[in-house]
């Protein structure tokens, strides 16, 4: 049988199943696809084994495999190979979701350096503090989370996990100014490139050491059609440099459909709106992270006049923020996860994961409009940091959650959807840093962070009850 015959054959079991819901008689085990079975039910997924007996029979609900503790369906159904990333060893797991994060940790690293080097590059090169800020104010993808995530975690694992990964994206551009701040006040502002780029370098010497490819094809007929070397070492010399991949060329998507799949994904209504949503969401929180410097260190009365070892301590705030945003969204995810799946008689649906977005939006405002007050009314630092730390607060739980809601939606499209979302929060976040600081000069920074956190809460409202009443729809309609 060829591949395409295979993959025909995957589809057409698959949407039989779509088109059976509570006819047992007619889901016999023998037509039940239990490999995409969960990609083809986008957004609605039997995660309870008793409702499995109810919508698939009895015979399927048997050959179900569940979690650990007997309460969930694991989606994807792990196969009988003991190198399906689903079934390795927490600690392996959990190194590759360490190495992950470790990598996606570099690029607004690196760029968040230019924050804690902006006086000193002004000075250096006799210009002014937002010419730098215009030139450092750039980063690159971070996508392979998502793949990652869902290569090696079931569903009902998945939000906890991308949790960790998002936190280090989000947590990256407040550590460089903060640890490259007291550097640069003591040593030249070269150090602190220097060491940003040595952080690049033992990222990837862990990556080639410790690093596994975690992509399964879990849908042919025989998930491994190549022949492994015999050698480990070569096995992983020809991973690392591409030779893998480019056998396994033949058994994937074509570079038609890799080419133009962001294109064919994005206009998607569910998703194009809650990209939109995430650009400001995200982009007005990179805007304070890049300008914020300029605040602090101005002399009164247009900042507050900072040392650098102050400016470096105050982006102290942001970072504890952010691990607080990871242990509030770890649990909070969990639990609106369980109670909406009970609510819903065994069944997640995926517009469950936007009631997180109802707990960040309210801290959004307060920490937006604090911080403004902050600046423009040279409030105690106390205020300050109050207003800042709430703010990234709601930035971790509101973007973990939209992350989840995408790929809940789209589950064959990880890697688009991560990029499309990376695409998103970085268009609106480092253009911000071109018009904040002028803006907030010219009219009060209240009047600046106040309409963002407008702006924000408008979309909210527009997107979000709109999803959550007529995503249903929309995935039934729209999605792949």
């Amino acid at each position: 049988m060829s591949i395409n015959d295979t993959k025909n054959d995957v589809s057409h079991s698959a949407e039989s199943v779509d088109e059976k819901t509570h006819d047992n008689s007619s889901t016999a085990g023998s037509e039940f696809d239990f490999v995409s079975y969960h990609e083809h039910n986008a957004g609605r997924l039997v995660v309870d084994p008793e409702e499995a007996k109810i919508e698939f029979g009895e015979a399927v609900a048997k050959k179900l495999k569940l979690s650990k503790d007997g309460t969930k369906v694991l989606w994807p159904q792990p196969t009988d190979d003991p190198e399906d990333p689903q079934n390795w060893t927490d600690f392996r797991k959990n190194l590759q979701l360490f190495l992950v994060t470790l990598a996606a940790i570099v690029p607004d690293f690196d760029s968040g350096i230019g924050i804690a080097d902006i006086f000193a590059l002004a000075t250096q090169y006799n210009t002014t503090t937002g010419h730098i800020n215009n030139l450092t104010s750039k980063t690159c993808p971070q996508v392979t989370g998502l793949y990652i995530v869902t290569d090696l975690f079931p569903f009902h694992l998945q939000a906890r996990k991308l949790n960790i990964w998002t936190m280090g994206f989000i947590i990256s551009p407040f550590l460089s100014p903060f640890m490259m701040g007291f550097i640069v006040a003591r040593i030249s502002w070269r150090w602190t490139y220097g060491i940003g780029t040595m952080y690049g370098g033992i990222v990837v010497g862990l990556i080639a050491l410790f690093g596994e490819e975690t992509m399964y094809d879990r849908k042919l007929p025989d998930p491994r059609p190549i022949p492994l070397p015999k050698s480990r070492l070569r096995y992983r010399i020809e991973t690392l440099i591409g030779i893998t991949g480019w056998r396994m060329a033949q058994f994937r998507e074509t570079w038609t459909k890799a080419i133009f799949a962001c294109a064919n994904v994005v206009w998607r209504p569910h998703l194009f709106a809650i990209l939109l949503f995430e650009a400001m969401v995200f982009g007005f929180s990179i805007g304070i992270n890049t300008t914020n410097a300029v605040f602090l260190g101005t002399p009164p009365p247009g900042g507050y006049g900072f040392s650098q070892f102050g400016i470096a301590g105050a982006y102290g705030t942001p970072i504890v923020a952010v691990f607080i945003g990871e242990i509030l969204g770890r649990y909070f995810n969990d639990w609106v996860m369980n109670f909406c799946i009970r609510r819903n008689g065994g069944v997640f649906i995926a517009e469950s994961r936007l009631w997180t977005c109802y707990i960040a939006m309210p801290l959004y405002i307060c920490g937006f409009v604090l911080l403004g007050a902050s600046f423009q009314n040279h409030l105690s630092v106390g205020a300050l940091v109050m207003g800042w730390g709430i703010s990234e607060v709601a930035v971790m739980i509101n973007t973990v959650a939209v992350y989840a809601y995408c790929n809940d939606c789209f589950p064959r499209m990880q890697g688009e959807i991560s990029a499309l979302i990376n695409l998103a929060r970085t268009l609106g976040g480092f253009s911000v840093a071109y018009f904040q600081v002028p803006w907030a000069m010219k009219n009060g920074a209240l009047q600046t962070f106040g309409v963002e956190a407008a702006i924000v809460v408008g979309l909210f409202l527009l997107v979000v009850p709109t999803l959550q009443l007529k995503g249903g729809l929309l995935r039934e309609r729209y999605s792949l």
